[in-house]
């Protein structure tokens, strides 16, 4: 049911689909939509690019959207090949910076005027907003990933020319829901169904109530005039409470696939598709290797262990760590937007990672990360070269606490006396002891939100294959993509075939260095 049927389809051109096109694209400033959406217009010749920012109004829009994304590197290249004057003109005309919040009806459009316009033009509707805290609030959770989909989808029913809404959501919690829920067996490219998931206990999802849980629990902590530091933790702690209930491991994997499941409930004739990409990134090639914005997951490791503070770290090193290129998600998103626009009754799913065709282990990301900070030390703030050394990889979680125990929180006990004496001489400085104490606690717990990514089998295990993704639709699409791009002179330019990612290399001479490059600006 699920897999394309290709016949049906002569030929497809990405290019031909996106000239002339009007596109609307939540949380434009984030990294995904970064990655090539703003190159549209000018590569490809887009009519329009709607460009939904948080923002007071559409001056503060405009401002943000320069700030943060019109003057980074991203846009050398354009700068470069298009000169200053012709760029800014193509972005005054193609370019609309609109004031929003798709946590709010309308996507939170004030101009009346402006909604009209967009209802009238639009084409296709590209939702890329989210939160990605694992932690999130439950109710900042709720409001953008969950009803903020719904919002996007109710927006995209009244664009009259609407032929497709593209929903960016996550792979990870679809299997992590399943092995939570110790369902074994392959991960499908279907969509949810609210009335399959079902807690341990036999308990119901039930979107609304939960809704409802958290207005009622954030109304009780009104209230009680709580300050914000504990109505913020309470929110936190109910959404992972919430998450966990229903066998999903944190909040940002629950609210997307609620999300998910709002959009298949109420997308009646609007062609749907859902992109589920897994752990996103730098660049591969477009629009220049190595590009990247903030710290993925993995990438936190690396750079920690380059700077020489992490010793240790809870991870199966024959786990897989699931990730893919930004450009290629964004390619895959093209492809599949212009192979079923204007479908009739089209919901479609998309796995787009590596895992399943070209598996890299956290033991190989290792093993290239020691090689490459051996080879090129990152420096100290006094200049000096930080010297690296195998990190101790430690794979179940009761033995990483025990390590924790007897490495660093029985020593803690001894700065117990130091505590003490700054009671008695008030008048030395620092808190030797709490401090050391919250690291540790701040470790524990980002160990604890991560563990069940850095141990998860379900994505392949060299040996034993309890979990898989099933990705035939995604590689059919790339099998159909790869064929219309023979015939082009221009040979491949919306590549995401994971098997052409060669990871060393990858790894060594262009993700690490784009970290240094762009996160640490060194």
């Amino acid at each position: 049911l699920f897999v394309i049927s290709y016949s049906q389809i002569m030929e497809l051109n990405c290019v031909q689909f996106l000239q002339n096109k009007t596109i609307l694209v939540t949380g434009a400033t984030g990294f995904l939509a970064k990655g090539r959406f703003f190159n549209f217009p000018f590569d490809f010749d887009v009519k329009k690019l709607y460009l939904v920012v948080r923002a007071s109004d559409n001056e503060a829009a405009t401002k943000r959207l320069k700030a943060e994304v019109l003057e980074k590197v991203l846009f050398k290249v354009l700068r470069e090949n298009l000169g200053e004057e012709n760029l800014n003109t193509l972005l005054s005309e193609k370019i609309v910076p609109v004031a929003g919040d798709i946590s709010t009806n309308d996507l939170g459009v004030k101009d009346s005027n402006l909604r009209e316009r967009m209802q009238n033009e639009i084409d296709v509707v590209v939702n890329v907003a989210a939160t990605t805290n694992f932690d999130e609030r439950y109710d900042v959770g709720l409001g953008i990933n969950t009803f903020g989909a719904l919002n996007v989808l109710n927006f995209a029913k009244k664009c009259v020319k609407a032929q497709l809404l593209l929903h960016v959501s996550t792979v990870f919690y679809f299997s992590l829901a399943y092995v939570c829920g110790e369902k074994p067996g392959l991960i499908r490219e279907k969509p949810f169904a609210m009335e399959e998931i079902r807690s341990k206990n036999g308990l119901q999802l039930d979107i609304n109530l939960e809704m409802e849980l958290m207005k009622q629990r954030l109304k009780e902590l009104h209230e009680q005039d709580c300050p914000e530091e504990e109505i913020d933790l309470s929110m936190k702690e109910l959404g992972m409470e919430r998450a966990k209930l229903h066998g999903w491991p944190n909040t940002y994997v629950f609210t997307k696939s609620m999300g998910e499941m709002l959009l298949g409930n109420h997308r009646e004739h609007l062609p749907l598709v859902i992109i589920r990409p897994t752990m996103i990134t730098s660049t591969l090639y477009e629009p220049f290797p190595g590009w990247i914005e903030g710290l993925r997951t993995v990438d936190s490791v690396i750079i920690a262990y380059g700077k020489g503070v992490l010793k240790c770290f809870l991870v199966d090193v024959n786990s897989v760590c699931d990730m893919i290129p930004v450009d290629m998600v964004a390619n895959a998103m093209i492809t599949a937007a212009a192979t079923h626009a204007g479908g009739s009754g089209i919901y479609m799913v998309y796995h787009v990672g590596s895992s399943h065709q070209n598996p890299v282990t956290f033991g190989d990301i290792h093993e290239i990360a020691v090689h490459y900070f051996t080879k090129n030390p990152l420096r100290s703030r006094n200049g000096s070269l930080i010297a690296v050394s195998k990190m101790r990889l430690i794979s179940t979680m009761a033995s990483f606490s025990l390590y924790m125990t007897i490495r660093f929180k029985l020593p803690l006990q001894v700065l117990i006396l130091l505590k003490l004496i700054d009671l008695i001489y008030p008048w030395r400085n620092g808190d030797i002891y709490g401090d050391k104490n919250r690291k540790i606690k701040l470790g524990m717990r980002l160990v604890e939100l991560y563990e069940p990514y850095v141990l998860f089998k379900g994505m392949y295990v060299l040996v034993l294959f309890l979990f898989t993704f099933d990705d035939r639709n995604t590689k059919s699409l790339c099998a159909n993509q790869k064929k219309a791009e023979s015939k082009n002179s221009k040979g491949s330019m919306f590549d995401f075939d994971p098997k052409g990612i060669n990871w060393e290399d990858y790894l060594t001479n262009i993700h690490i260095p784009g970290l240094i490059t762009h996160v640490l600006k060194k």
